[in-house]
């Protein structure tokens, strides 16, 4: 997929959601994020491996307000919140994912869900929410690709 098709996939809410990101589509992704005027965060994940980790990264990376609890329920309520940040629609990354993955697998599963969750409130407002996971590891099967 190519610029103009991400600039036409990235608005439609119904469809944002948890997605492998595209190999190789970093830049067309970024462009298309940027001109609909759709904040895009990178999670640079290469060294975390555990849920503290994870979570101050995604705290870090997203400028999380003061409150930030950093645990799940703290990060539910940021993700689904963004006042901080208001936007149309919002693009996360979470580069580099595969050491969260293997080092804690059930904690990577929780955050994931978390942010399907942030997804799923943010499309009842009609609002496209997309969080891509960048992973070169065969063990993430279950991760959808972006089509």
């Amino acid at each position: 997929m190519h610029a103009p098709a991400y600039h036409s996939l990235l608005p439609r809410a119904e469809r944002a959601g948890i997605y492998h990101m595209p190999f190789a589509a970093d830049l067309a992704l970024e462009e298309a994020a940027e001109s609909l005027d759709y904040p895009m965060h990178r999670v640079d994940l290469a060294r975390v491996t555990t849920k503290e980790a994870f979570l101050e990264a995604v705290g870090k990376a997203l400028d999380f307000p003061d409150w930030y609890g950093h645990n799940w329920d703290a990060l539910a309520d940021c993700l689904t919140d963004l006042s901080w940040m208001a936007a149309d629609g919002y693009v996360i990354v979470l580069e580099r994912a595969d050491a969260f993955a293997s080092a804690a697998p059930t904690d990577f599963a929780t955050a994931l869900s978390i942010f399907q969750d942030a997804a799923d409130t943010w499309r009842d407002d009609g609002v496209p929410f997309w969080t891509l996971v960048g992973t070169v590891s065969d063990g993430l099967d279950w991760l959808q690709e972006l089509a």
